[in-house]
């Protein structure tokens, strides 16, 4: 017999379930809206994220080499960077969050979950829009009226330490990988702010009718029944 954590049977767990079949079912409750609105919010962020880390190493990279050309003059980007490195963090929770999210339901829709659980998804996404609606407004405000500039040498010699350094444009808004980043993070805290309307109705669904849609219901009374995670200990 096929072990259960947390009130998950893992006989369940099949590959069959990552189908498209399975994902676009209708039996049960917004699973296509969940399927599109999740992955929206993970995908943008992720990619947001990716790209504004490749920026991120450009100025790094740049820094350096100026720095190993004159040790006295150095490139300020702080600004850039620590909103970056931000965007890397909120894009690791929205993923994580939402990933999850599509993943139970996918493998486990009809998981009995407590009130605590319930409660956890809701602090969780909601604190997944407060943190990429803070990310967006920080980076946007960030590329679209700051730059990195040089200390330590004279407008001369800077200009001759980026002419052999290369790298970025120090002017933020100007640096495309910077700007995609915006654009995508701006996609992505609205997919948040969907995803989180959705998972928070779909609970208020569940909590009133179960997970199966009206679809899914009709089919259950055909005799179509399986066993799932419903059949089981609540999880914890």
């Amino acid at each position: 017999m096929a072990p259960v954590i947390w009130g998950l049977p893992l006989s369940e767990f099949t590959f069959s379930k990552f189908g498209s079949k399975n994902m676009w079912s209708t039996d049960y409750h917004r699973r296509r809206t969940k399927v599109i609105v999740y992955q929206m919010a993970m995908v943008l962020h992720v990619v947001s994220e990716s790209v504004g880390t490749a920026a991120l190493s450009d100025y790094v990279d740049q820094q350096n080499g100026i720095s190993r050309l004159n040790p006295g003059a150095s490139e300020y980007n702080n600004d850039f960077i620590g909103v970056a490195s931000y965007n890397i963090f909120v894009g690791i929770y929205v993923a994580t969050i939402f990933g999850s999210g599509f993943f139970f339901d996918l493998i486990w829709p009809e998981r009995k979950e407590t009130l605590a659980v319930k409660r956890a998804w809701k602090i969780c996404s909601a604190l997944a829009c407060v943190m990429a609606l803070a990310d967006a407004i920080a980076m946007t405000v960030i590329v679209a009226t700051r730059s990195a500039y040089v200390t330590g040498a004279d407008l001369v010699e800077t200009v001759g330490l980026l002419a052999i350094v290369g790298g970025p444009n120090l002017i933020y808004r100007k640096n495309a990988y910077c700007l995609t980043s915006v654009i995508l993070l701006w996609l992505g805290t609205v997919s948040t702010f969907a995803s989180t309307y959705v998972m928070w109705k779909a609970l208020t669904y569940i909590d009133a009718y179960g997970p199966r849609s009206k679809v899914g219901k009709t089919t259950l009374a055909n005799g179509h029944e399986t066993k799932t995670a419903a059949d089981v200990e609540p999880t914890v």
